[in-house]
């Protein structure tokens, strides 16, 4: 285990930093900003669709929502489909959080790859799927244990507030369990997984490649979460490629947004949907495993293997345990919020008045009563 605490103490200054531009992001740049330029059906809007997608902080729950808000608005299914694909792949906050891991031809290759798997997606979708499949949005679609409506100050200092209250203690909420699980299987591989366990698929790359796919796609996990994991794997002999397959295909695709996306935007986009993830995954794996160098994926890795004997800094140690804090300050709020019965960090209630049925009384004792009803119009008087 003594790995997994090197891999915290080297991950934490830069998922604070993550959290922080996240943080940021949410607070300066008005959402409008992203529907406005998702609503037409050509190749611009799936570009922007894959553009606005890759730097956004949004986990594999909260992109559900978001995507699902944008096609209420407007937004084209290719568009929804290259956001859905783009956003839970990447974002800022994993990308800083893959440098330190993975090292920096991994941070790069990563977004890289989940502009062009969104681009494909959407495009496919523009084209073989039908406009009009699919269900109405509904209200609950668009709402999420992810989402955090409420209205955004407009000073400067208001906005730093809200970039802080959203990076620190909102978003840590939300991806924060994800990263404690990818920590935790992490930890069960390094400890029960064999060393030589993949030495078995030497020389078949893609046998590799589709075990960890059957692997990846059922799973729920965020991008950050899946880092530690694909960190794991290689150091018991996993190829770079086959990792990145991991990175690529467990966050976009998880049994939440594949109902989702075959209610709302029908069966054929689904497949599409799916065809387009696992093409390119596969596609992407083989470019880094057989086109690019390996020592450009490995020496970040072997650096990492031998981090543990080395003396931890003061300052990684400090990240380390401020990351613990706002991850056992989530872990309250949510249990205070299952306590009070929420089972959602936001709700929207419609408090309606319910109307009467016909035949039945109206009056309520809090509520004035007229002095004289018609007869047989309510069923109690007040003398």
């Amino acid at each position: 285990m003594q790995e997994v605490f090197a891999l915290i103490n080297e991950m934490s200054p830069y998922l604070l930093l993550g959290f922080l531009l996240a943080g940021l992001m949410h607070a300066f740049i008005p959402g409008m900003v992203y529907s406005r330029y998702l609503s037409g059906h050509g190749f611009r809007s799936v570009l922007y669709g894959a553009l606005f997608g890759i730097p956004l902080p949004l986990c594999s729950c909260g992109v559900i929502p978001t995507a699902m808000s944008l096609r209420k608005e407007g937004a084209s299914k290719g568009a929804t489909v290259s956001f859905l694909i783009a956003t839970p792949e990447t974002g800022v906050d994993s990308i800083i959080a893959t440098y330190s891991l993975l090292g920096l031809p991994f941070a790069l290759i990563r977004p890289i790859a989940a502009c062009c798997n969104a681009l494909m997606g959407g495009l496919m979708v523009n084209a073989f799927a039908d406009e009009k499949e699919g269900q109405k949005v509904s209200e609950e679609d668009t709402k999420s244990c992810c989402c955090h409506s409420h209205e955004k100050p407009t000073t400067f200092m208001g906005k730093i507030k809200e970039a802080l209250q959203f990076g620190f203690i909102e978003m840590m909420g939300d991806i924060g369990k994800w990263l404690v699980i990818g920590l935790i299987i992490a930890g069960l591989i390094t400890v029960f997984v064999p060393d030589s366990f993949f030495t078995v698929f030497k020389g078949n790359t893609l046998m590799s490649m589709l075990l960890v796919l059957c692997i990846a796609i059922p799973m729920y996990i965020c991008a950050t979460g899946s880092i530690p994991i694909a960190v794991a794997l290689m150091l018991k002999g996993l190829t770079p490629g086959a990792a990145l397959i991991l990175l690529m295909a467990g966050p976009a695709c998880n049994m939440a947004s594949i109902l989702v996306i075959n209610k709302v935007l029908g069966k054929k986009t689904l497949i599409v949907y799916l065809i387009s993830i696992i093409t390119m995954a596969i596609c992407w794996g083989c470019i880094v495993d057989y086109c690019l160098p390996q020592e450009w994926f490995m020496t970040g890795m072997m650096s990492k293997a031998c981090c543990a004997a080395e003396e931890t800094s003061w300052f990684n140690i400090g990240c380390t345990i401020l990351l613990t804090c706002l991850l056992l300050n989530a872990l309250r709020l949510y249990l205070s919020k299952k306590h009070e019965g929420e089972h959602c960090c936001c709700h929207e209630h419609n408090h309606e008045a319910e109307q009467p049925k016909e035949g039945h009384c109206c009056c309520h004792h809090e509520h004035k009563q007229e002095p004289e009803q018609p007869k047989g119009s309510c069923c109690c008087h007040h003398h």
